[in-house]
């Protein structure tokens, strides 16, 4: 396989020439900075999907970035699981053990690493709290990536304490703002065109993908890939399917996986195996061209999410012009237009009679598929995304003194 490194220059025939120079001035403005961005998993999930292209981007303009993970144990992960559930509506009894071993494992990856960079992104709860542990040199950014419309109160009032630390919080959507002393700002993700997830695939390569898995192309393809969790609602999508498979034959592919610091993954994963059929394919992969080929064989893609901070598999299908139905939730709200670009929908019901009508009439959404494409070029790309940082970073320079030489 013969892949080169994907730089700035490869956007300009998505975005053009002057776009591309514009943030090459902003970067040339930081491009002395050391910056590192702290999550909690190397693969499975949007966020690290994002931070790898968004990494290896920001070096190829010049600026020095890295990216590291916290580690911990299975008893931390089930933790901050329950923290994530939390933080988007859902129940916690919030105890005196659980904050202590939130904080004290922190703590222990404070000692590991250390961060003498001059801006430190820490995304998500897990690492929230490292902030406590060193003397900040630079800004630190809290990038939240969850839904945060309706927090569970004693749990955010107990993690303000550490936002309100940061010099900067980072929400994708504006309906996510808290009542906190730091300033808020609000971009949503983007999708990298050329990984592998994403970059142009023909028929024959798609083909062989669901070949080598086994997967049938008789019949329309619903697809939905998406981690294994509660909050991407495949058992909704499981019965949306059985509903509009009364009236019209397709096949149900469920394409999922399993991150580190998900330990709930497993559980629901094997929950929905009882499902599986000669119509209904549950898999567990980590496989983007397997991703890519089922985004562009599908004939409709579903992220029926009942929370969801953004969901970056929706920009993905409708980058590849794949009809999509959303849950009428979150970020996914602030992709899709109803009826425009793709489809929002807010029941089982809803859902089931839009697959029936885009099955039974395909050729009435040609113009969605083109518009979800352009969409995607418009507002998606990371590109966009890079920029929004850059502008970020240099916001920061009446306030840090940031090019100071390091020791």
């Amino acid at each position: 396989m013969n892949r080169r490194i994907v730089t700035i220059d490869d956007y300009e025939k998505h975005v053009g020439a002057e776009t591309i120079a514009r943030i090459k001035r902003k970067a040339e403005a930081v491009k002395d900075l050391r910056v590192v961005n702290i999550n909690s998993t190397y693969y499975g999930g949007g966020v690290s999907v994002l931070l790898g292209s968004m990494t290896v981007l920001m070096n190829g303009l010049g600026i020095e970035t890295g990216w590291r993970t916290i580690h911990g144990p299975p008893d931390f992960f089930s933790v901050t699981k329950k923290m994530h559930n939390a933080l988007q509506a859902g129940e916690m009894n919030w105890s005196e053990r659980k904050q202590e071993i939130y904080e004290y494992v922190n703590y222990e990856n404070a000692i590991i690493n250390h961060l003498t960079h001059d801006i430190v992104i820490v995304h998500d709860p897990q690492p929230l709290p490292l902030i406590n542990h060193y003397r900040k040199i630079g800004p630190w950014i809290w990038r939240c990536h969850i839904d945060l419309e309706q927090p569970q109160g004693d749990l955010w009032s107990y993690l303000t304490r550490f936002v309100d630390q940061y010099d900067a919080v980072i929400l994708s959507n504006e309906a996510y703002a808290q009542k906190v002393n730091t300033p808020q700002v609000f971009f949503m993700p983007a999708i990298d065109p050329f990984s592998i997830v994403n970059c142009d695939m023909d028929d024959a390569a798609c083909e062989e993908r669901l070949r080598h898995y086994s997967i049938p192309t008789d019949l329309p393809l619903i697809v939905q890939v998406s981690r294994f969790d509660r909050w991407k609602d495949p058992e909704g999508v499981i019965e949306a399917f059985k509903i509009a498979r009364k009236e019209v034959p397709c096949r149900l592919v469920l394409l999922g996986n399993v991150a580190t610091d998900d330990p709930e993954g497993p559980e629901v994963y094997d929950s929905l195996l009882s499902n599986e059929s000669d119509e209904i394919i549950i898999m567990s992969q980590q496989d983007g061209a397997l991703v890519n080929a089922l985004q562009r064989k599908a004939a409709v893609v579903m992220q029926k999410s009942i929370r969801e901070g953004f969901g970056l598999t929706v920009s993905e299908a409708m980058w590849k012009g794949t009809p999509v139905i959303g849950g009428n939730v979150g970020g996914i709200k602030l992709q899709i237009e109803d009826g425009v670009n793709g489809f929002l929908v807010n029941s089982v019901e809803e859902a089931a009679s839009k697959l029936v009508t885009l099955l039974q009439h395909p050729e009435r959404y040609e113009e969605v598929a083109v518009n979800a494409k352009e969409t995607v070029r418009e507002k998606f790309l990371l590109s966009r995304y890079v920029e929004q940082y850059l502008d970020l970073f240099n916001s920061f320079e009446t306030a840090f003194k940031l090019k100071m030489p390091h020791k």
